[in-house]
This record gives C-alpha cells, sequence and structure tokens, in this order.
C-alpha cells in the first residue's frame, strides 16, 4: 500500500498535506499522529471512503475503494457501527452474508477476539470493550490480506489489550498486512515493525520503531560530579556529555550526566573514572522511549507549518 502526496482539503483547512507512505507486506504498520493531524481522515481515503483533493494511493495493487479491493481488506476505523437489537453473531451474520461468507466465518471471528461466550447477547448490552472485539471480528471476516485498525484496543482492559496485541502479530506472522493507528505508544513500540508519523496533516517521521527511538544513552551518577565531567569529557567528548538535574525523569535519584556514547563503551569508562578517584554510585544505559520520540517529532515546533519537518530535514541531508 502506497500513498503519493495524498491531500485532502476542506474548503480552506488542509486537512492531510502531500503524505507520502508506503506499507509492506506481511508487516505491522503503526499510524500515528496527534488528534486532529489527518490519521482517520488518511485511513478513510485508503479505504475509498472520502475522495482526496490531489495525490494518489495504491491499495493491494489497485485503487482505493475498488470492489475487488475492498474484498481483500478488513477495517475498523472511528469504531464500531452495528444493530444495537441484534447480537453480536447476527450482526456478524449480516456482514457476512453480504460478503458471500458462510456461517463459519462468523464462528471464527468470534473465537479469535474471545467473544464466542458472549455471542448470543444483544450488542446494546456489550461494554465498550466489548463492543470493540466486535468491530474487530467484523474486520477479520473472510481472512482479508490487509487489515486497517484504528484504536483497536479502545475500551479494553489491561489483559484484553495484552490478547489484541497478541492476535496483530499472529496476524502479522500469518502472512496478513497490518495497519495499527494507535495512541498507546508502548502498544506501537511493543508490536510494530515501521511507524509513520503525522502531524498537522503532514508526514514527519517514517522510518523503523528502533530508528526512531534513536541511540541508547548512558546515564552516569557519581562524586565528585565535576571530576567525573571532566572524565567523561575525556573518553566520549565534550559534544557527548549533558549535565542533568534531579528533575528529569532519566535521573530520578538526583543529579548527573547523561552521555551520548555506545554502551560498549561503558567498561572502559567506569575504569578510567575509578582510577582517577570518582566513586561511581550508578551508571547504566538509558534507550529513549517510542513517546518521548513522538512528542519530540509532534510538538509545537514541527506542527508550525514553517518549520521544516524530521523529513525534509533527512531528505535534504542526503
Amino acid at each position: 500500500m502506497t500513498t503519493d502526496r495524498l491531500t485532502k482539503r476542506y474548503g480552506d483547512r488542509l486537512a492531510v498535506d502531500a503524505v507520502s507512505l508506503s506499507v509492506r507486506r506481511g508487516e505491522v504498520y503503526g499510524f500515528l499522529g496527534p488528534n486532529g493531524a489527518g490519521k482517520t481522515t488518511t485511513l478513510r481515503m485508503l479505504l475509498g471512503l472520502i475522495r482526496p483533493t490531489g495525490g494518489r494511493a495504491t491499495v493491494l495493487g489497485m485503487a482505493p475503494g475498488t470492489p475487488s479491493a475492498l474484498a481483500r481488506i478488513g477495517a475498523l476505523v472511528e469504531g464500531p457501527g452495528f444493530y444495537p437489537y441484534l447480537s453480536g453473531r447476527y450482526n456478524l451474520r449480516v456482514m457476512a452474508h453480504y460478503q458471500g461468507l458462510a456461517d463459519s466465518s462468523v464462528d471464527a471471528a468470534l473465537d479469535r477476539v474471545d467473544l464466542t461466550g458472549r455471542g448470543r447477547d444483544k450488542f446494546r448490552s456489550y461494554s465498550l470493550g466489548m463492543k470493540q472485539r466486535l468491530g474487530v471480528a467484523s474486520a477479520l471476516l473472510g481472512d482479508p490480506d490487509l487489515l486497517i485498525l484504528d484504536e483497536p484496543t479502545n475500551g479494553l482492559d489491561p489483559a484484553g489489550m495484552a490478547d489484541m496485541r497478541s492476535l496483530v502479530v499472529d496476524l502479522a506472522a500469518g502472512g496478513q498486512t497490518v495497519v495499527l493507528s494507535s495512541h498507546l505508544m508502548v502498544e506501537v513500540q511493543e508490536i510494530c515493525d515501521r511507524v509513520g508519523v503525522i502531524a498537522a496533516g503532514r508526514l514527519v517521521a517514517e522510518s523503523t520503531v528502533a530508528d526512531l527511538r534513536g541511540a541508547s544513552v548512558v546515564l552516569l551518577r557519581a562524586e565528585p560530579l565535576d571530576l567525573a565531567l571532566a572524565v567523561a569529557m575525556r573518553v566520549g567528548g565534550d559534544d557527548a556529555v549533558e549535565v542533568v538535574d534531579r528533575v528529569r525523569a532519566d535521573a530520578p535519584y538526583g543529579g548527573g550526566l547523561r552521555l551520548s556514547l555506545d554502551p560498549s563503551v561503558v567498561p572502559a569508562l567506569t575504569r578510567e573514572l575509578v582510577a582517577d578517584g570518582v566513586n561511581v554510585l550508578e551508571i547504566r544505559a538509558v534507550e529513549r522511549s517510542l513517546e518521548e520520540a513522538f512528542f519530540e517529532m509532534t510538538g509545537p515546533g514541527v506542527r508550525n507549518a514553517g518549520i521544516p519537518t524530521p523529513l525534509e530535514t533527512l531528505e535534504v541531508s542526503r
């Protein structure tokens, strides 16, 4: 699935601004962005539910909304919508009937989202989490090649979230492609192969989770701090050392040094510190979370249209 400068304008408002992304077959692709960034609008264009103002997209080798493409796509976008007076199972039977699928596909879908025991209950009696599970079950009908899931863990308890993550991983392992939109950064960090980040309608980054998080750093607490600083600068260079104070989340036990060094250098650094009479209180590798990277990429400076995005900066440097 690819897009080439996909754009959607509503009057004077630019909802999606020249987004070019690429989703590879068999991967779990995380699509991230703040509320109002243009995620759902992009997904709706990919499904052919709304027409783009400009650009183009290809889904499973076809134009969005093509009947033959839709037959191979399962989607849950902006929450599930079902007949409240019908049971969960019968709601899925209605959908399966319109897709030309046998009733056995309904039972299989209910089983995959752990709703078999509540399939006879009316939809209106379902909790928010159960409604979300049924929405995912509807997307699984017919064993589609591509799944587009918008906040699939919304309303689920921790156990349900873990089950949904396992389901997504199993789907990808079986060769299906999953596009996952979520506000839960830990969820995306755990299961997604690559991530696209959108802010103010623009794609600001697209890469692997590891690349977006960046290299790990080393946190050092030592006394005396000025002597530790001198040793660290001697080992890693002036630009690799930053003094952090006790209010920083990555220095919860007091001030120290944040070193942009490969963790493999830690043994040599420790020996140098001890040899110079520094008391090492703590030294450990610290990895930046996807959430921290996300906030950096979608902060006020990035949302300002006059400031280049990280993606643009990367392209200019190539």
